[in-house]
């Protein structure tokens, strides 16, 4: 797709539901369902960014995601994103206008689609990812402090201290981002009607798009496979600190 070609369907995305702000920068995010793992992963990381930013970043964030109304609300419950920012579509029609990659489609359902993405068909990048969670980053954070609480199906329970004493702290340890990934899965089987309206959209991805004062579209990124938001997945959002300039 042309530049061009993007930017007039990105600015009527826009118009039509009403992303404007007075703030400096709006990133703009299109989810693919609400029950796709990266819709979770990247809803919770995005809202504790917004939690702990300085009020010179000037951000709004807004995102469009198939799904419906009980859906949207279970899921801006779980992940804290803005439920006034969230748009919601039933079908993928606007992420194909943007380009979006709908995914590997070898024309057997989106469950088949899926699974082969999940063992890296048609999804180079997910394998390893999936092995991140397990093995651990260096290059990324960690996600639970001592005073976490992890429950698993309102029976087993364990402290953030557990990964402290175990693996030190400072980094993301083994096994803590597949636990944080894993308290998503549960919550989202949990409520599959409501998260996952129509299966044939599991493989659709998501793409971002960080826009200045004026329209301009300052950062872009595509996804092409699962568990895969953002150009480095180990600091997803430094695109974000990057980028955002205030005088």
């Amino acid at each position: 797709m042309s530049q061009s070609n993007l930017k007039k369907n990105l600015n009527s995305l826009i118009s039509s539901f009403n992303f404007t702000s007075p703030k400096k920068f709006r990133l703009i995010i299109i989810f693919g369902l609400l029950g796709d793992f990266d819709s979770f992963e990247y809803g919770i990381n995005l809202s504790n960014y917004l939690k702990d930013i300085k009020q010179k970043d000037d951000l709004e964030v807004f995102g469009v995601a198939i799904g419906n109304l009980e859906g949207k609300r279970k899921f801006c419950e779980f992940t804290n994103f803005p439920e006034r920012n969230l748009r919601l579509v039933s079908d993928n029609k606007i992420h194909n206008n943007l380009g979006v990659s709908s995914g590997l489609d070898i024309g057997m359902g989106g469950w088949v689609n899926m699974f082969l993405m999940l063992i890296g068909i048609g999804s180079s990048k997910t394998v390893s990812e999936v092995l991140r969670g397990y093995i651990g980053d260096r290059k990324s954070n960690q996600i639970f402090s001592d005073n976490d609480q992890i429950t698993f199906f309102n029976s087993l329970s364990f402290s953030g201290k557990l990964f402290n004493k175990t693996f030190g702290k400072g980094y993301l340890r083994p096994f803590e981002l597949a636990t944080f990934r894993l308290n998503n899965m549960i919550e989202i089987i949990s409520n599959w009607n409501d998260y996952i309206i129509d299966p044939k959209f599991l493989p659709q991805r998501t793409a971002s798009f960080l826009i200045n004062e004026n329209n301009d579209v300052i950062y872009k990124y595509f996804s092409k496979d699962i568990l895969n938001y953002s150009n480095n997945m180990s600091i997803p959002l430094e695109f974000l600190r990057k980028n955002l300039r205030n005088d």
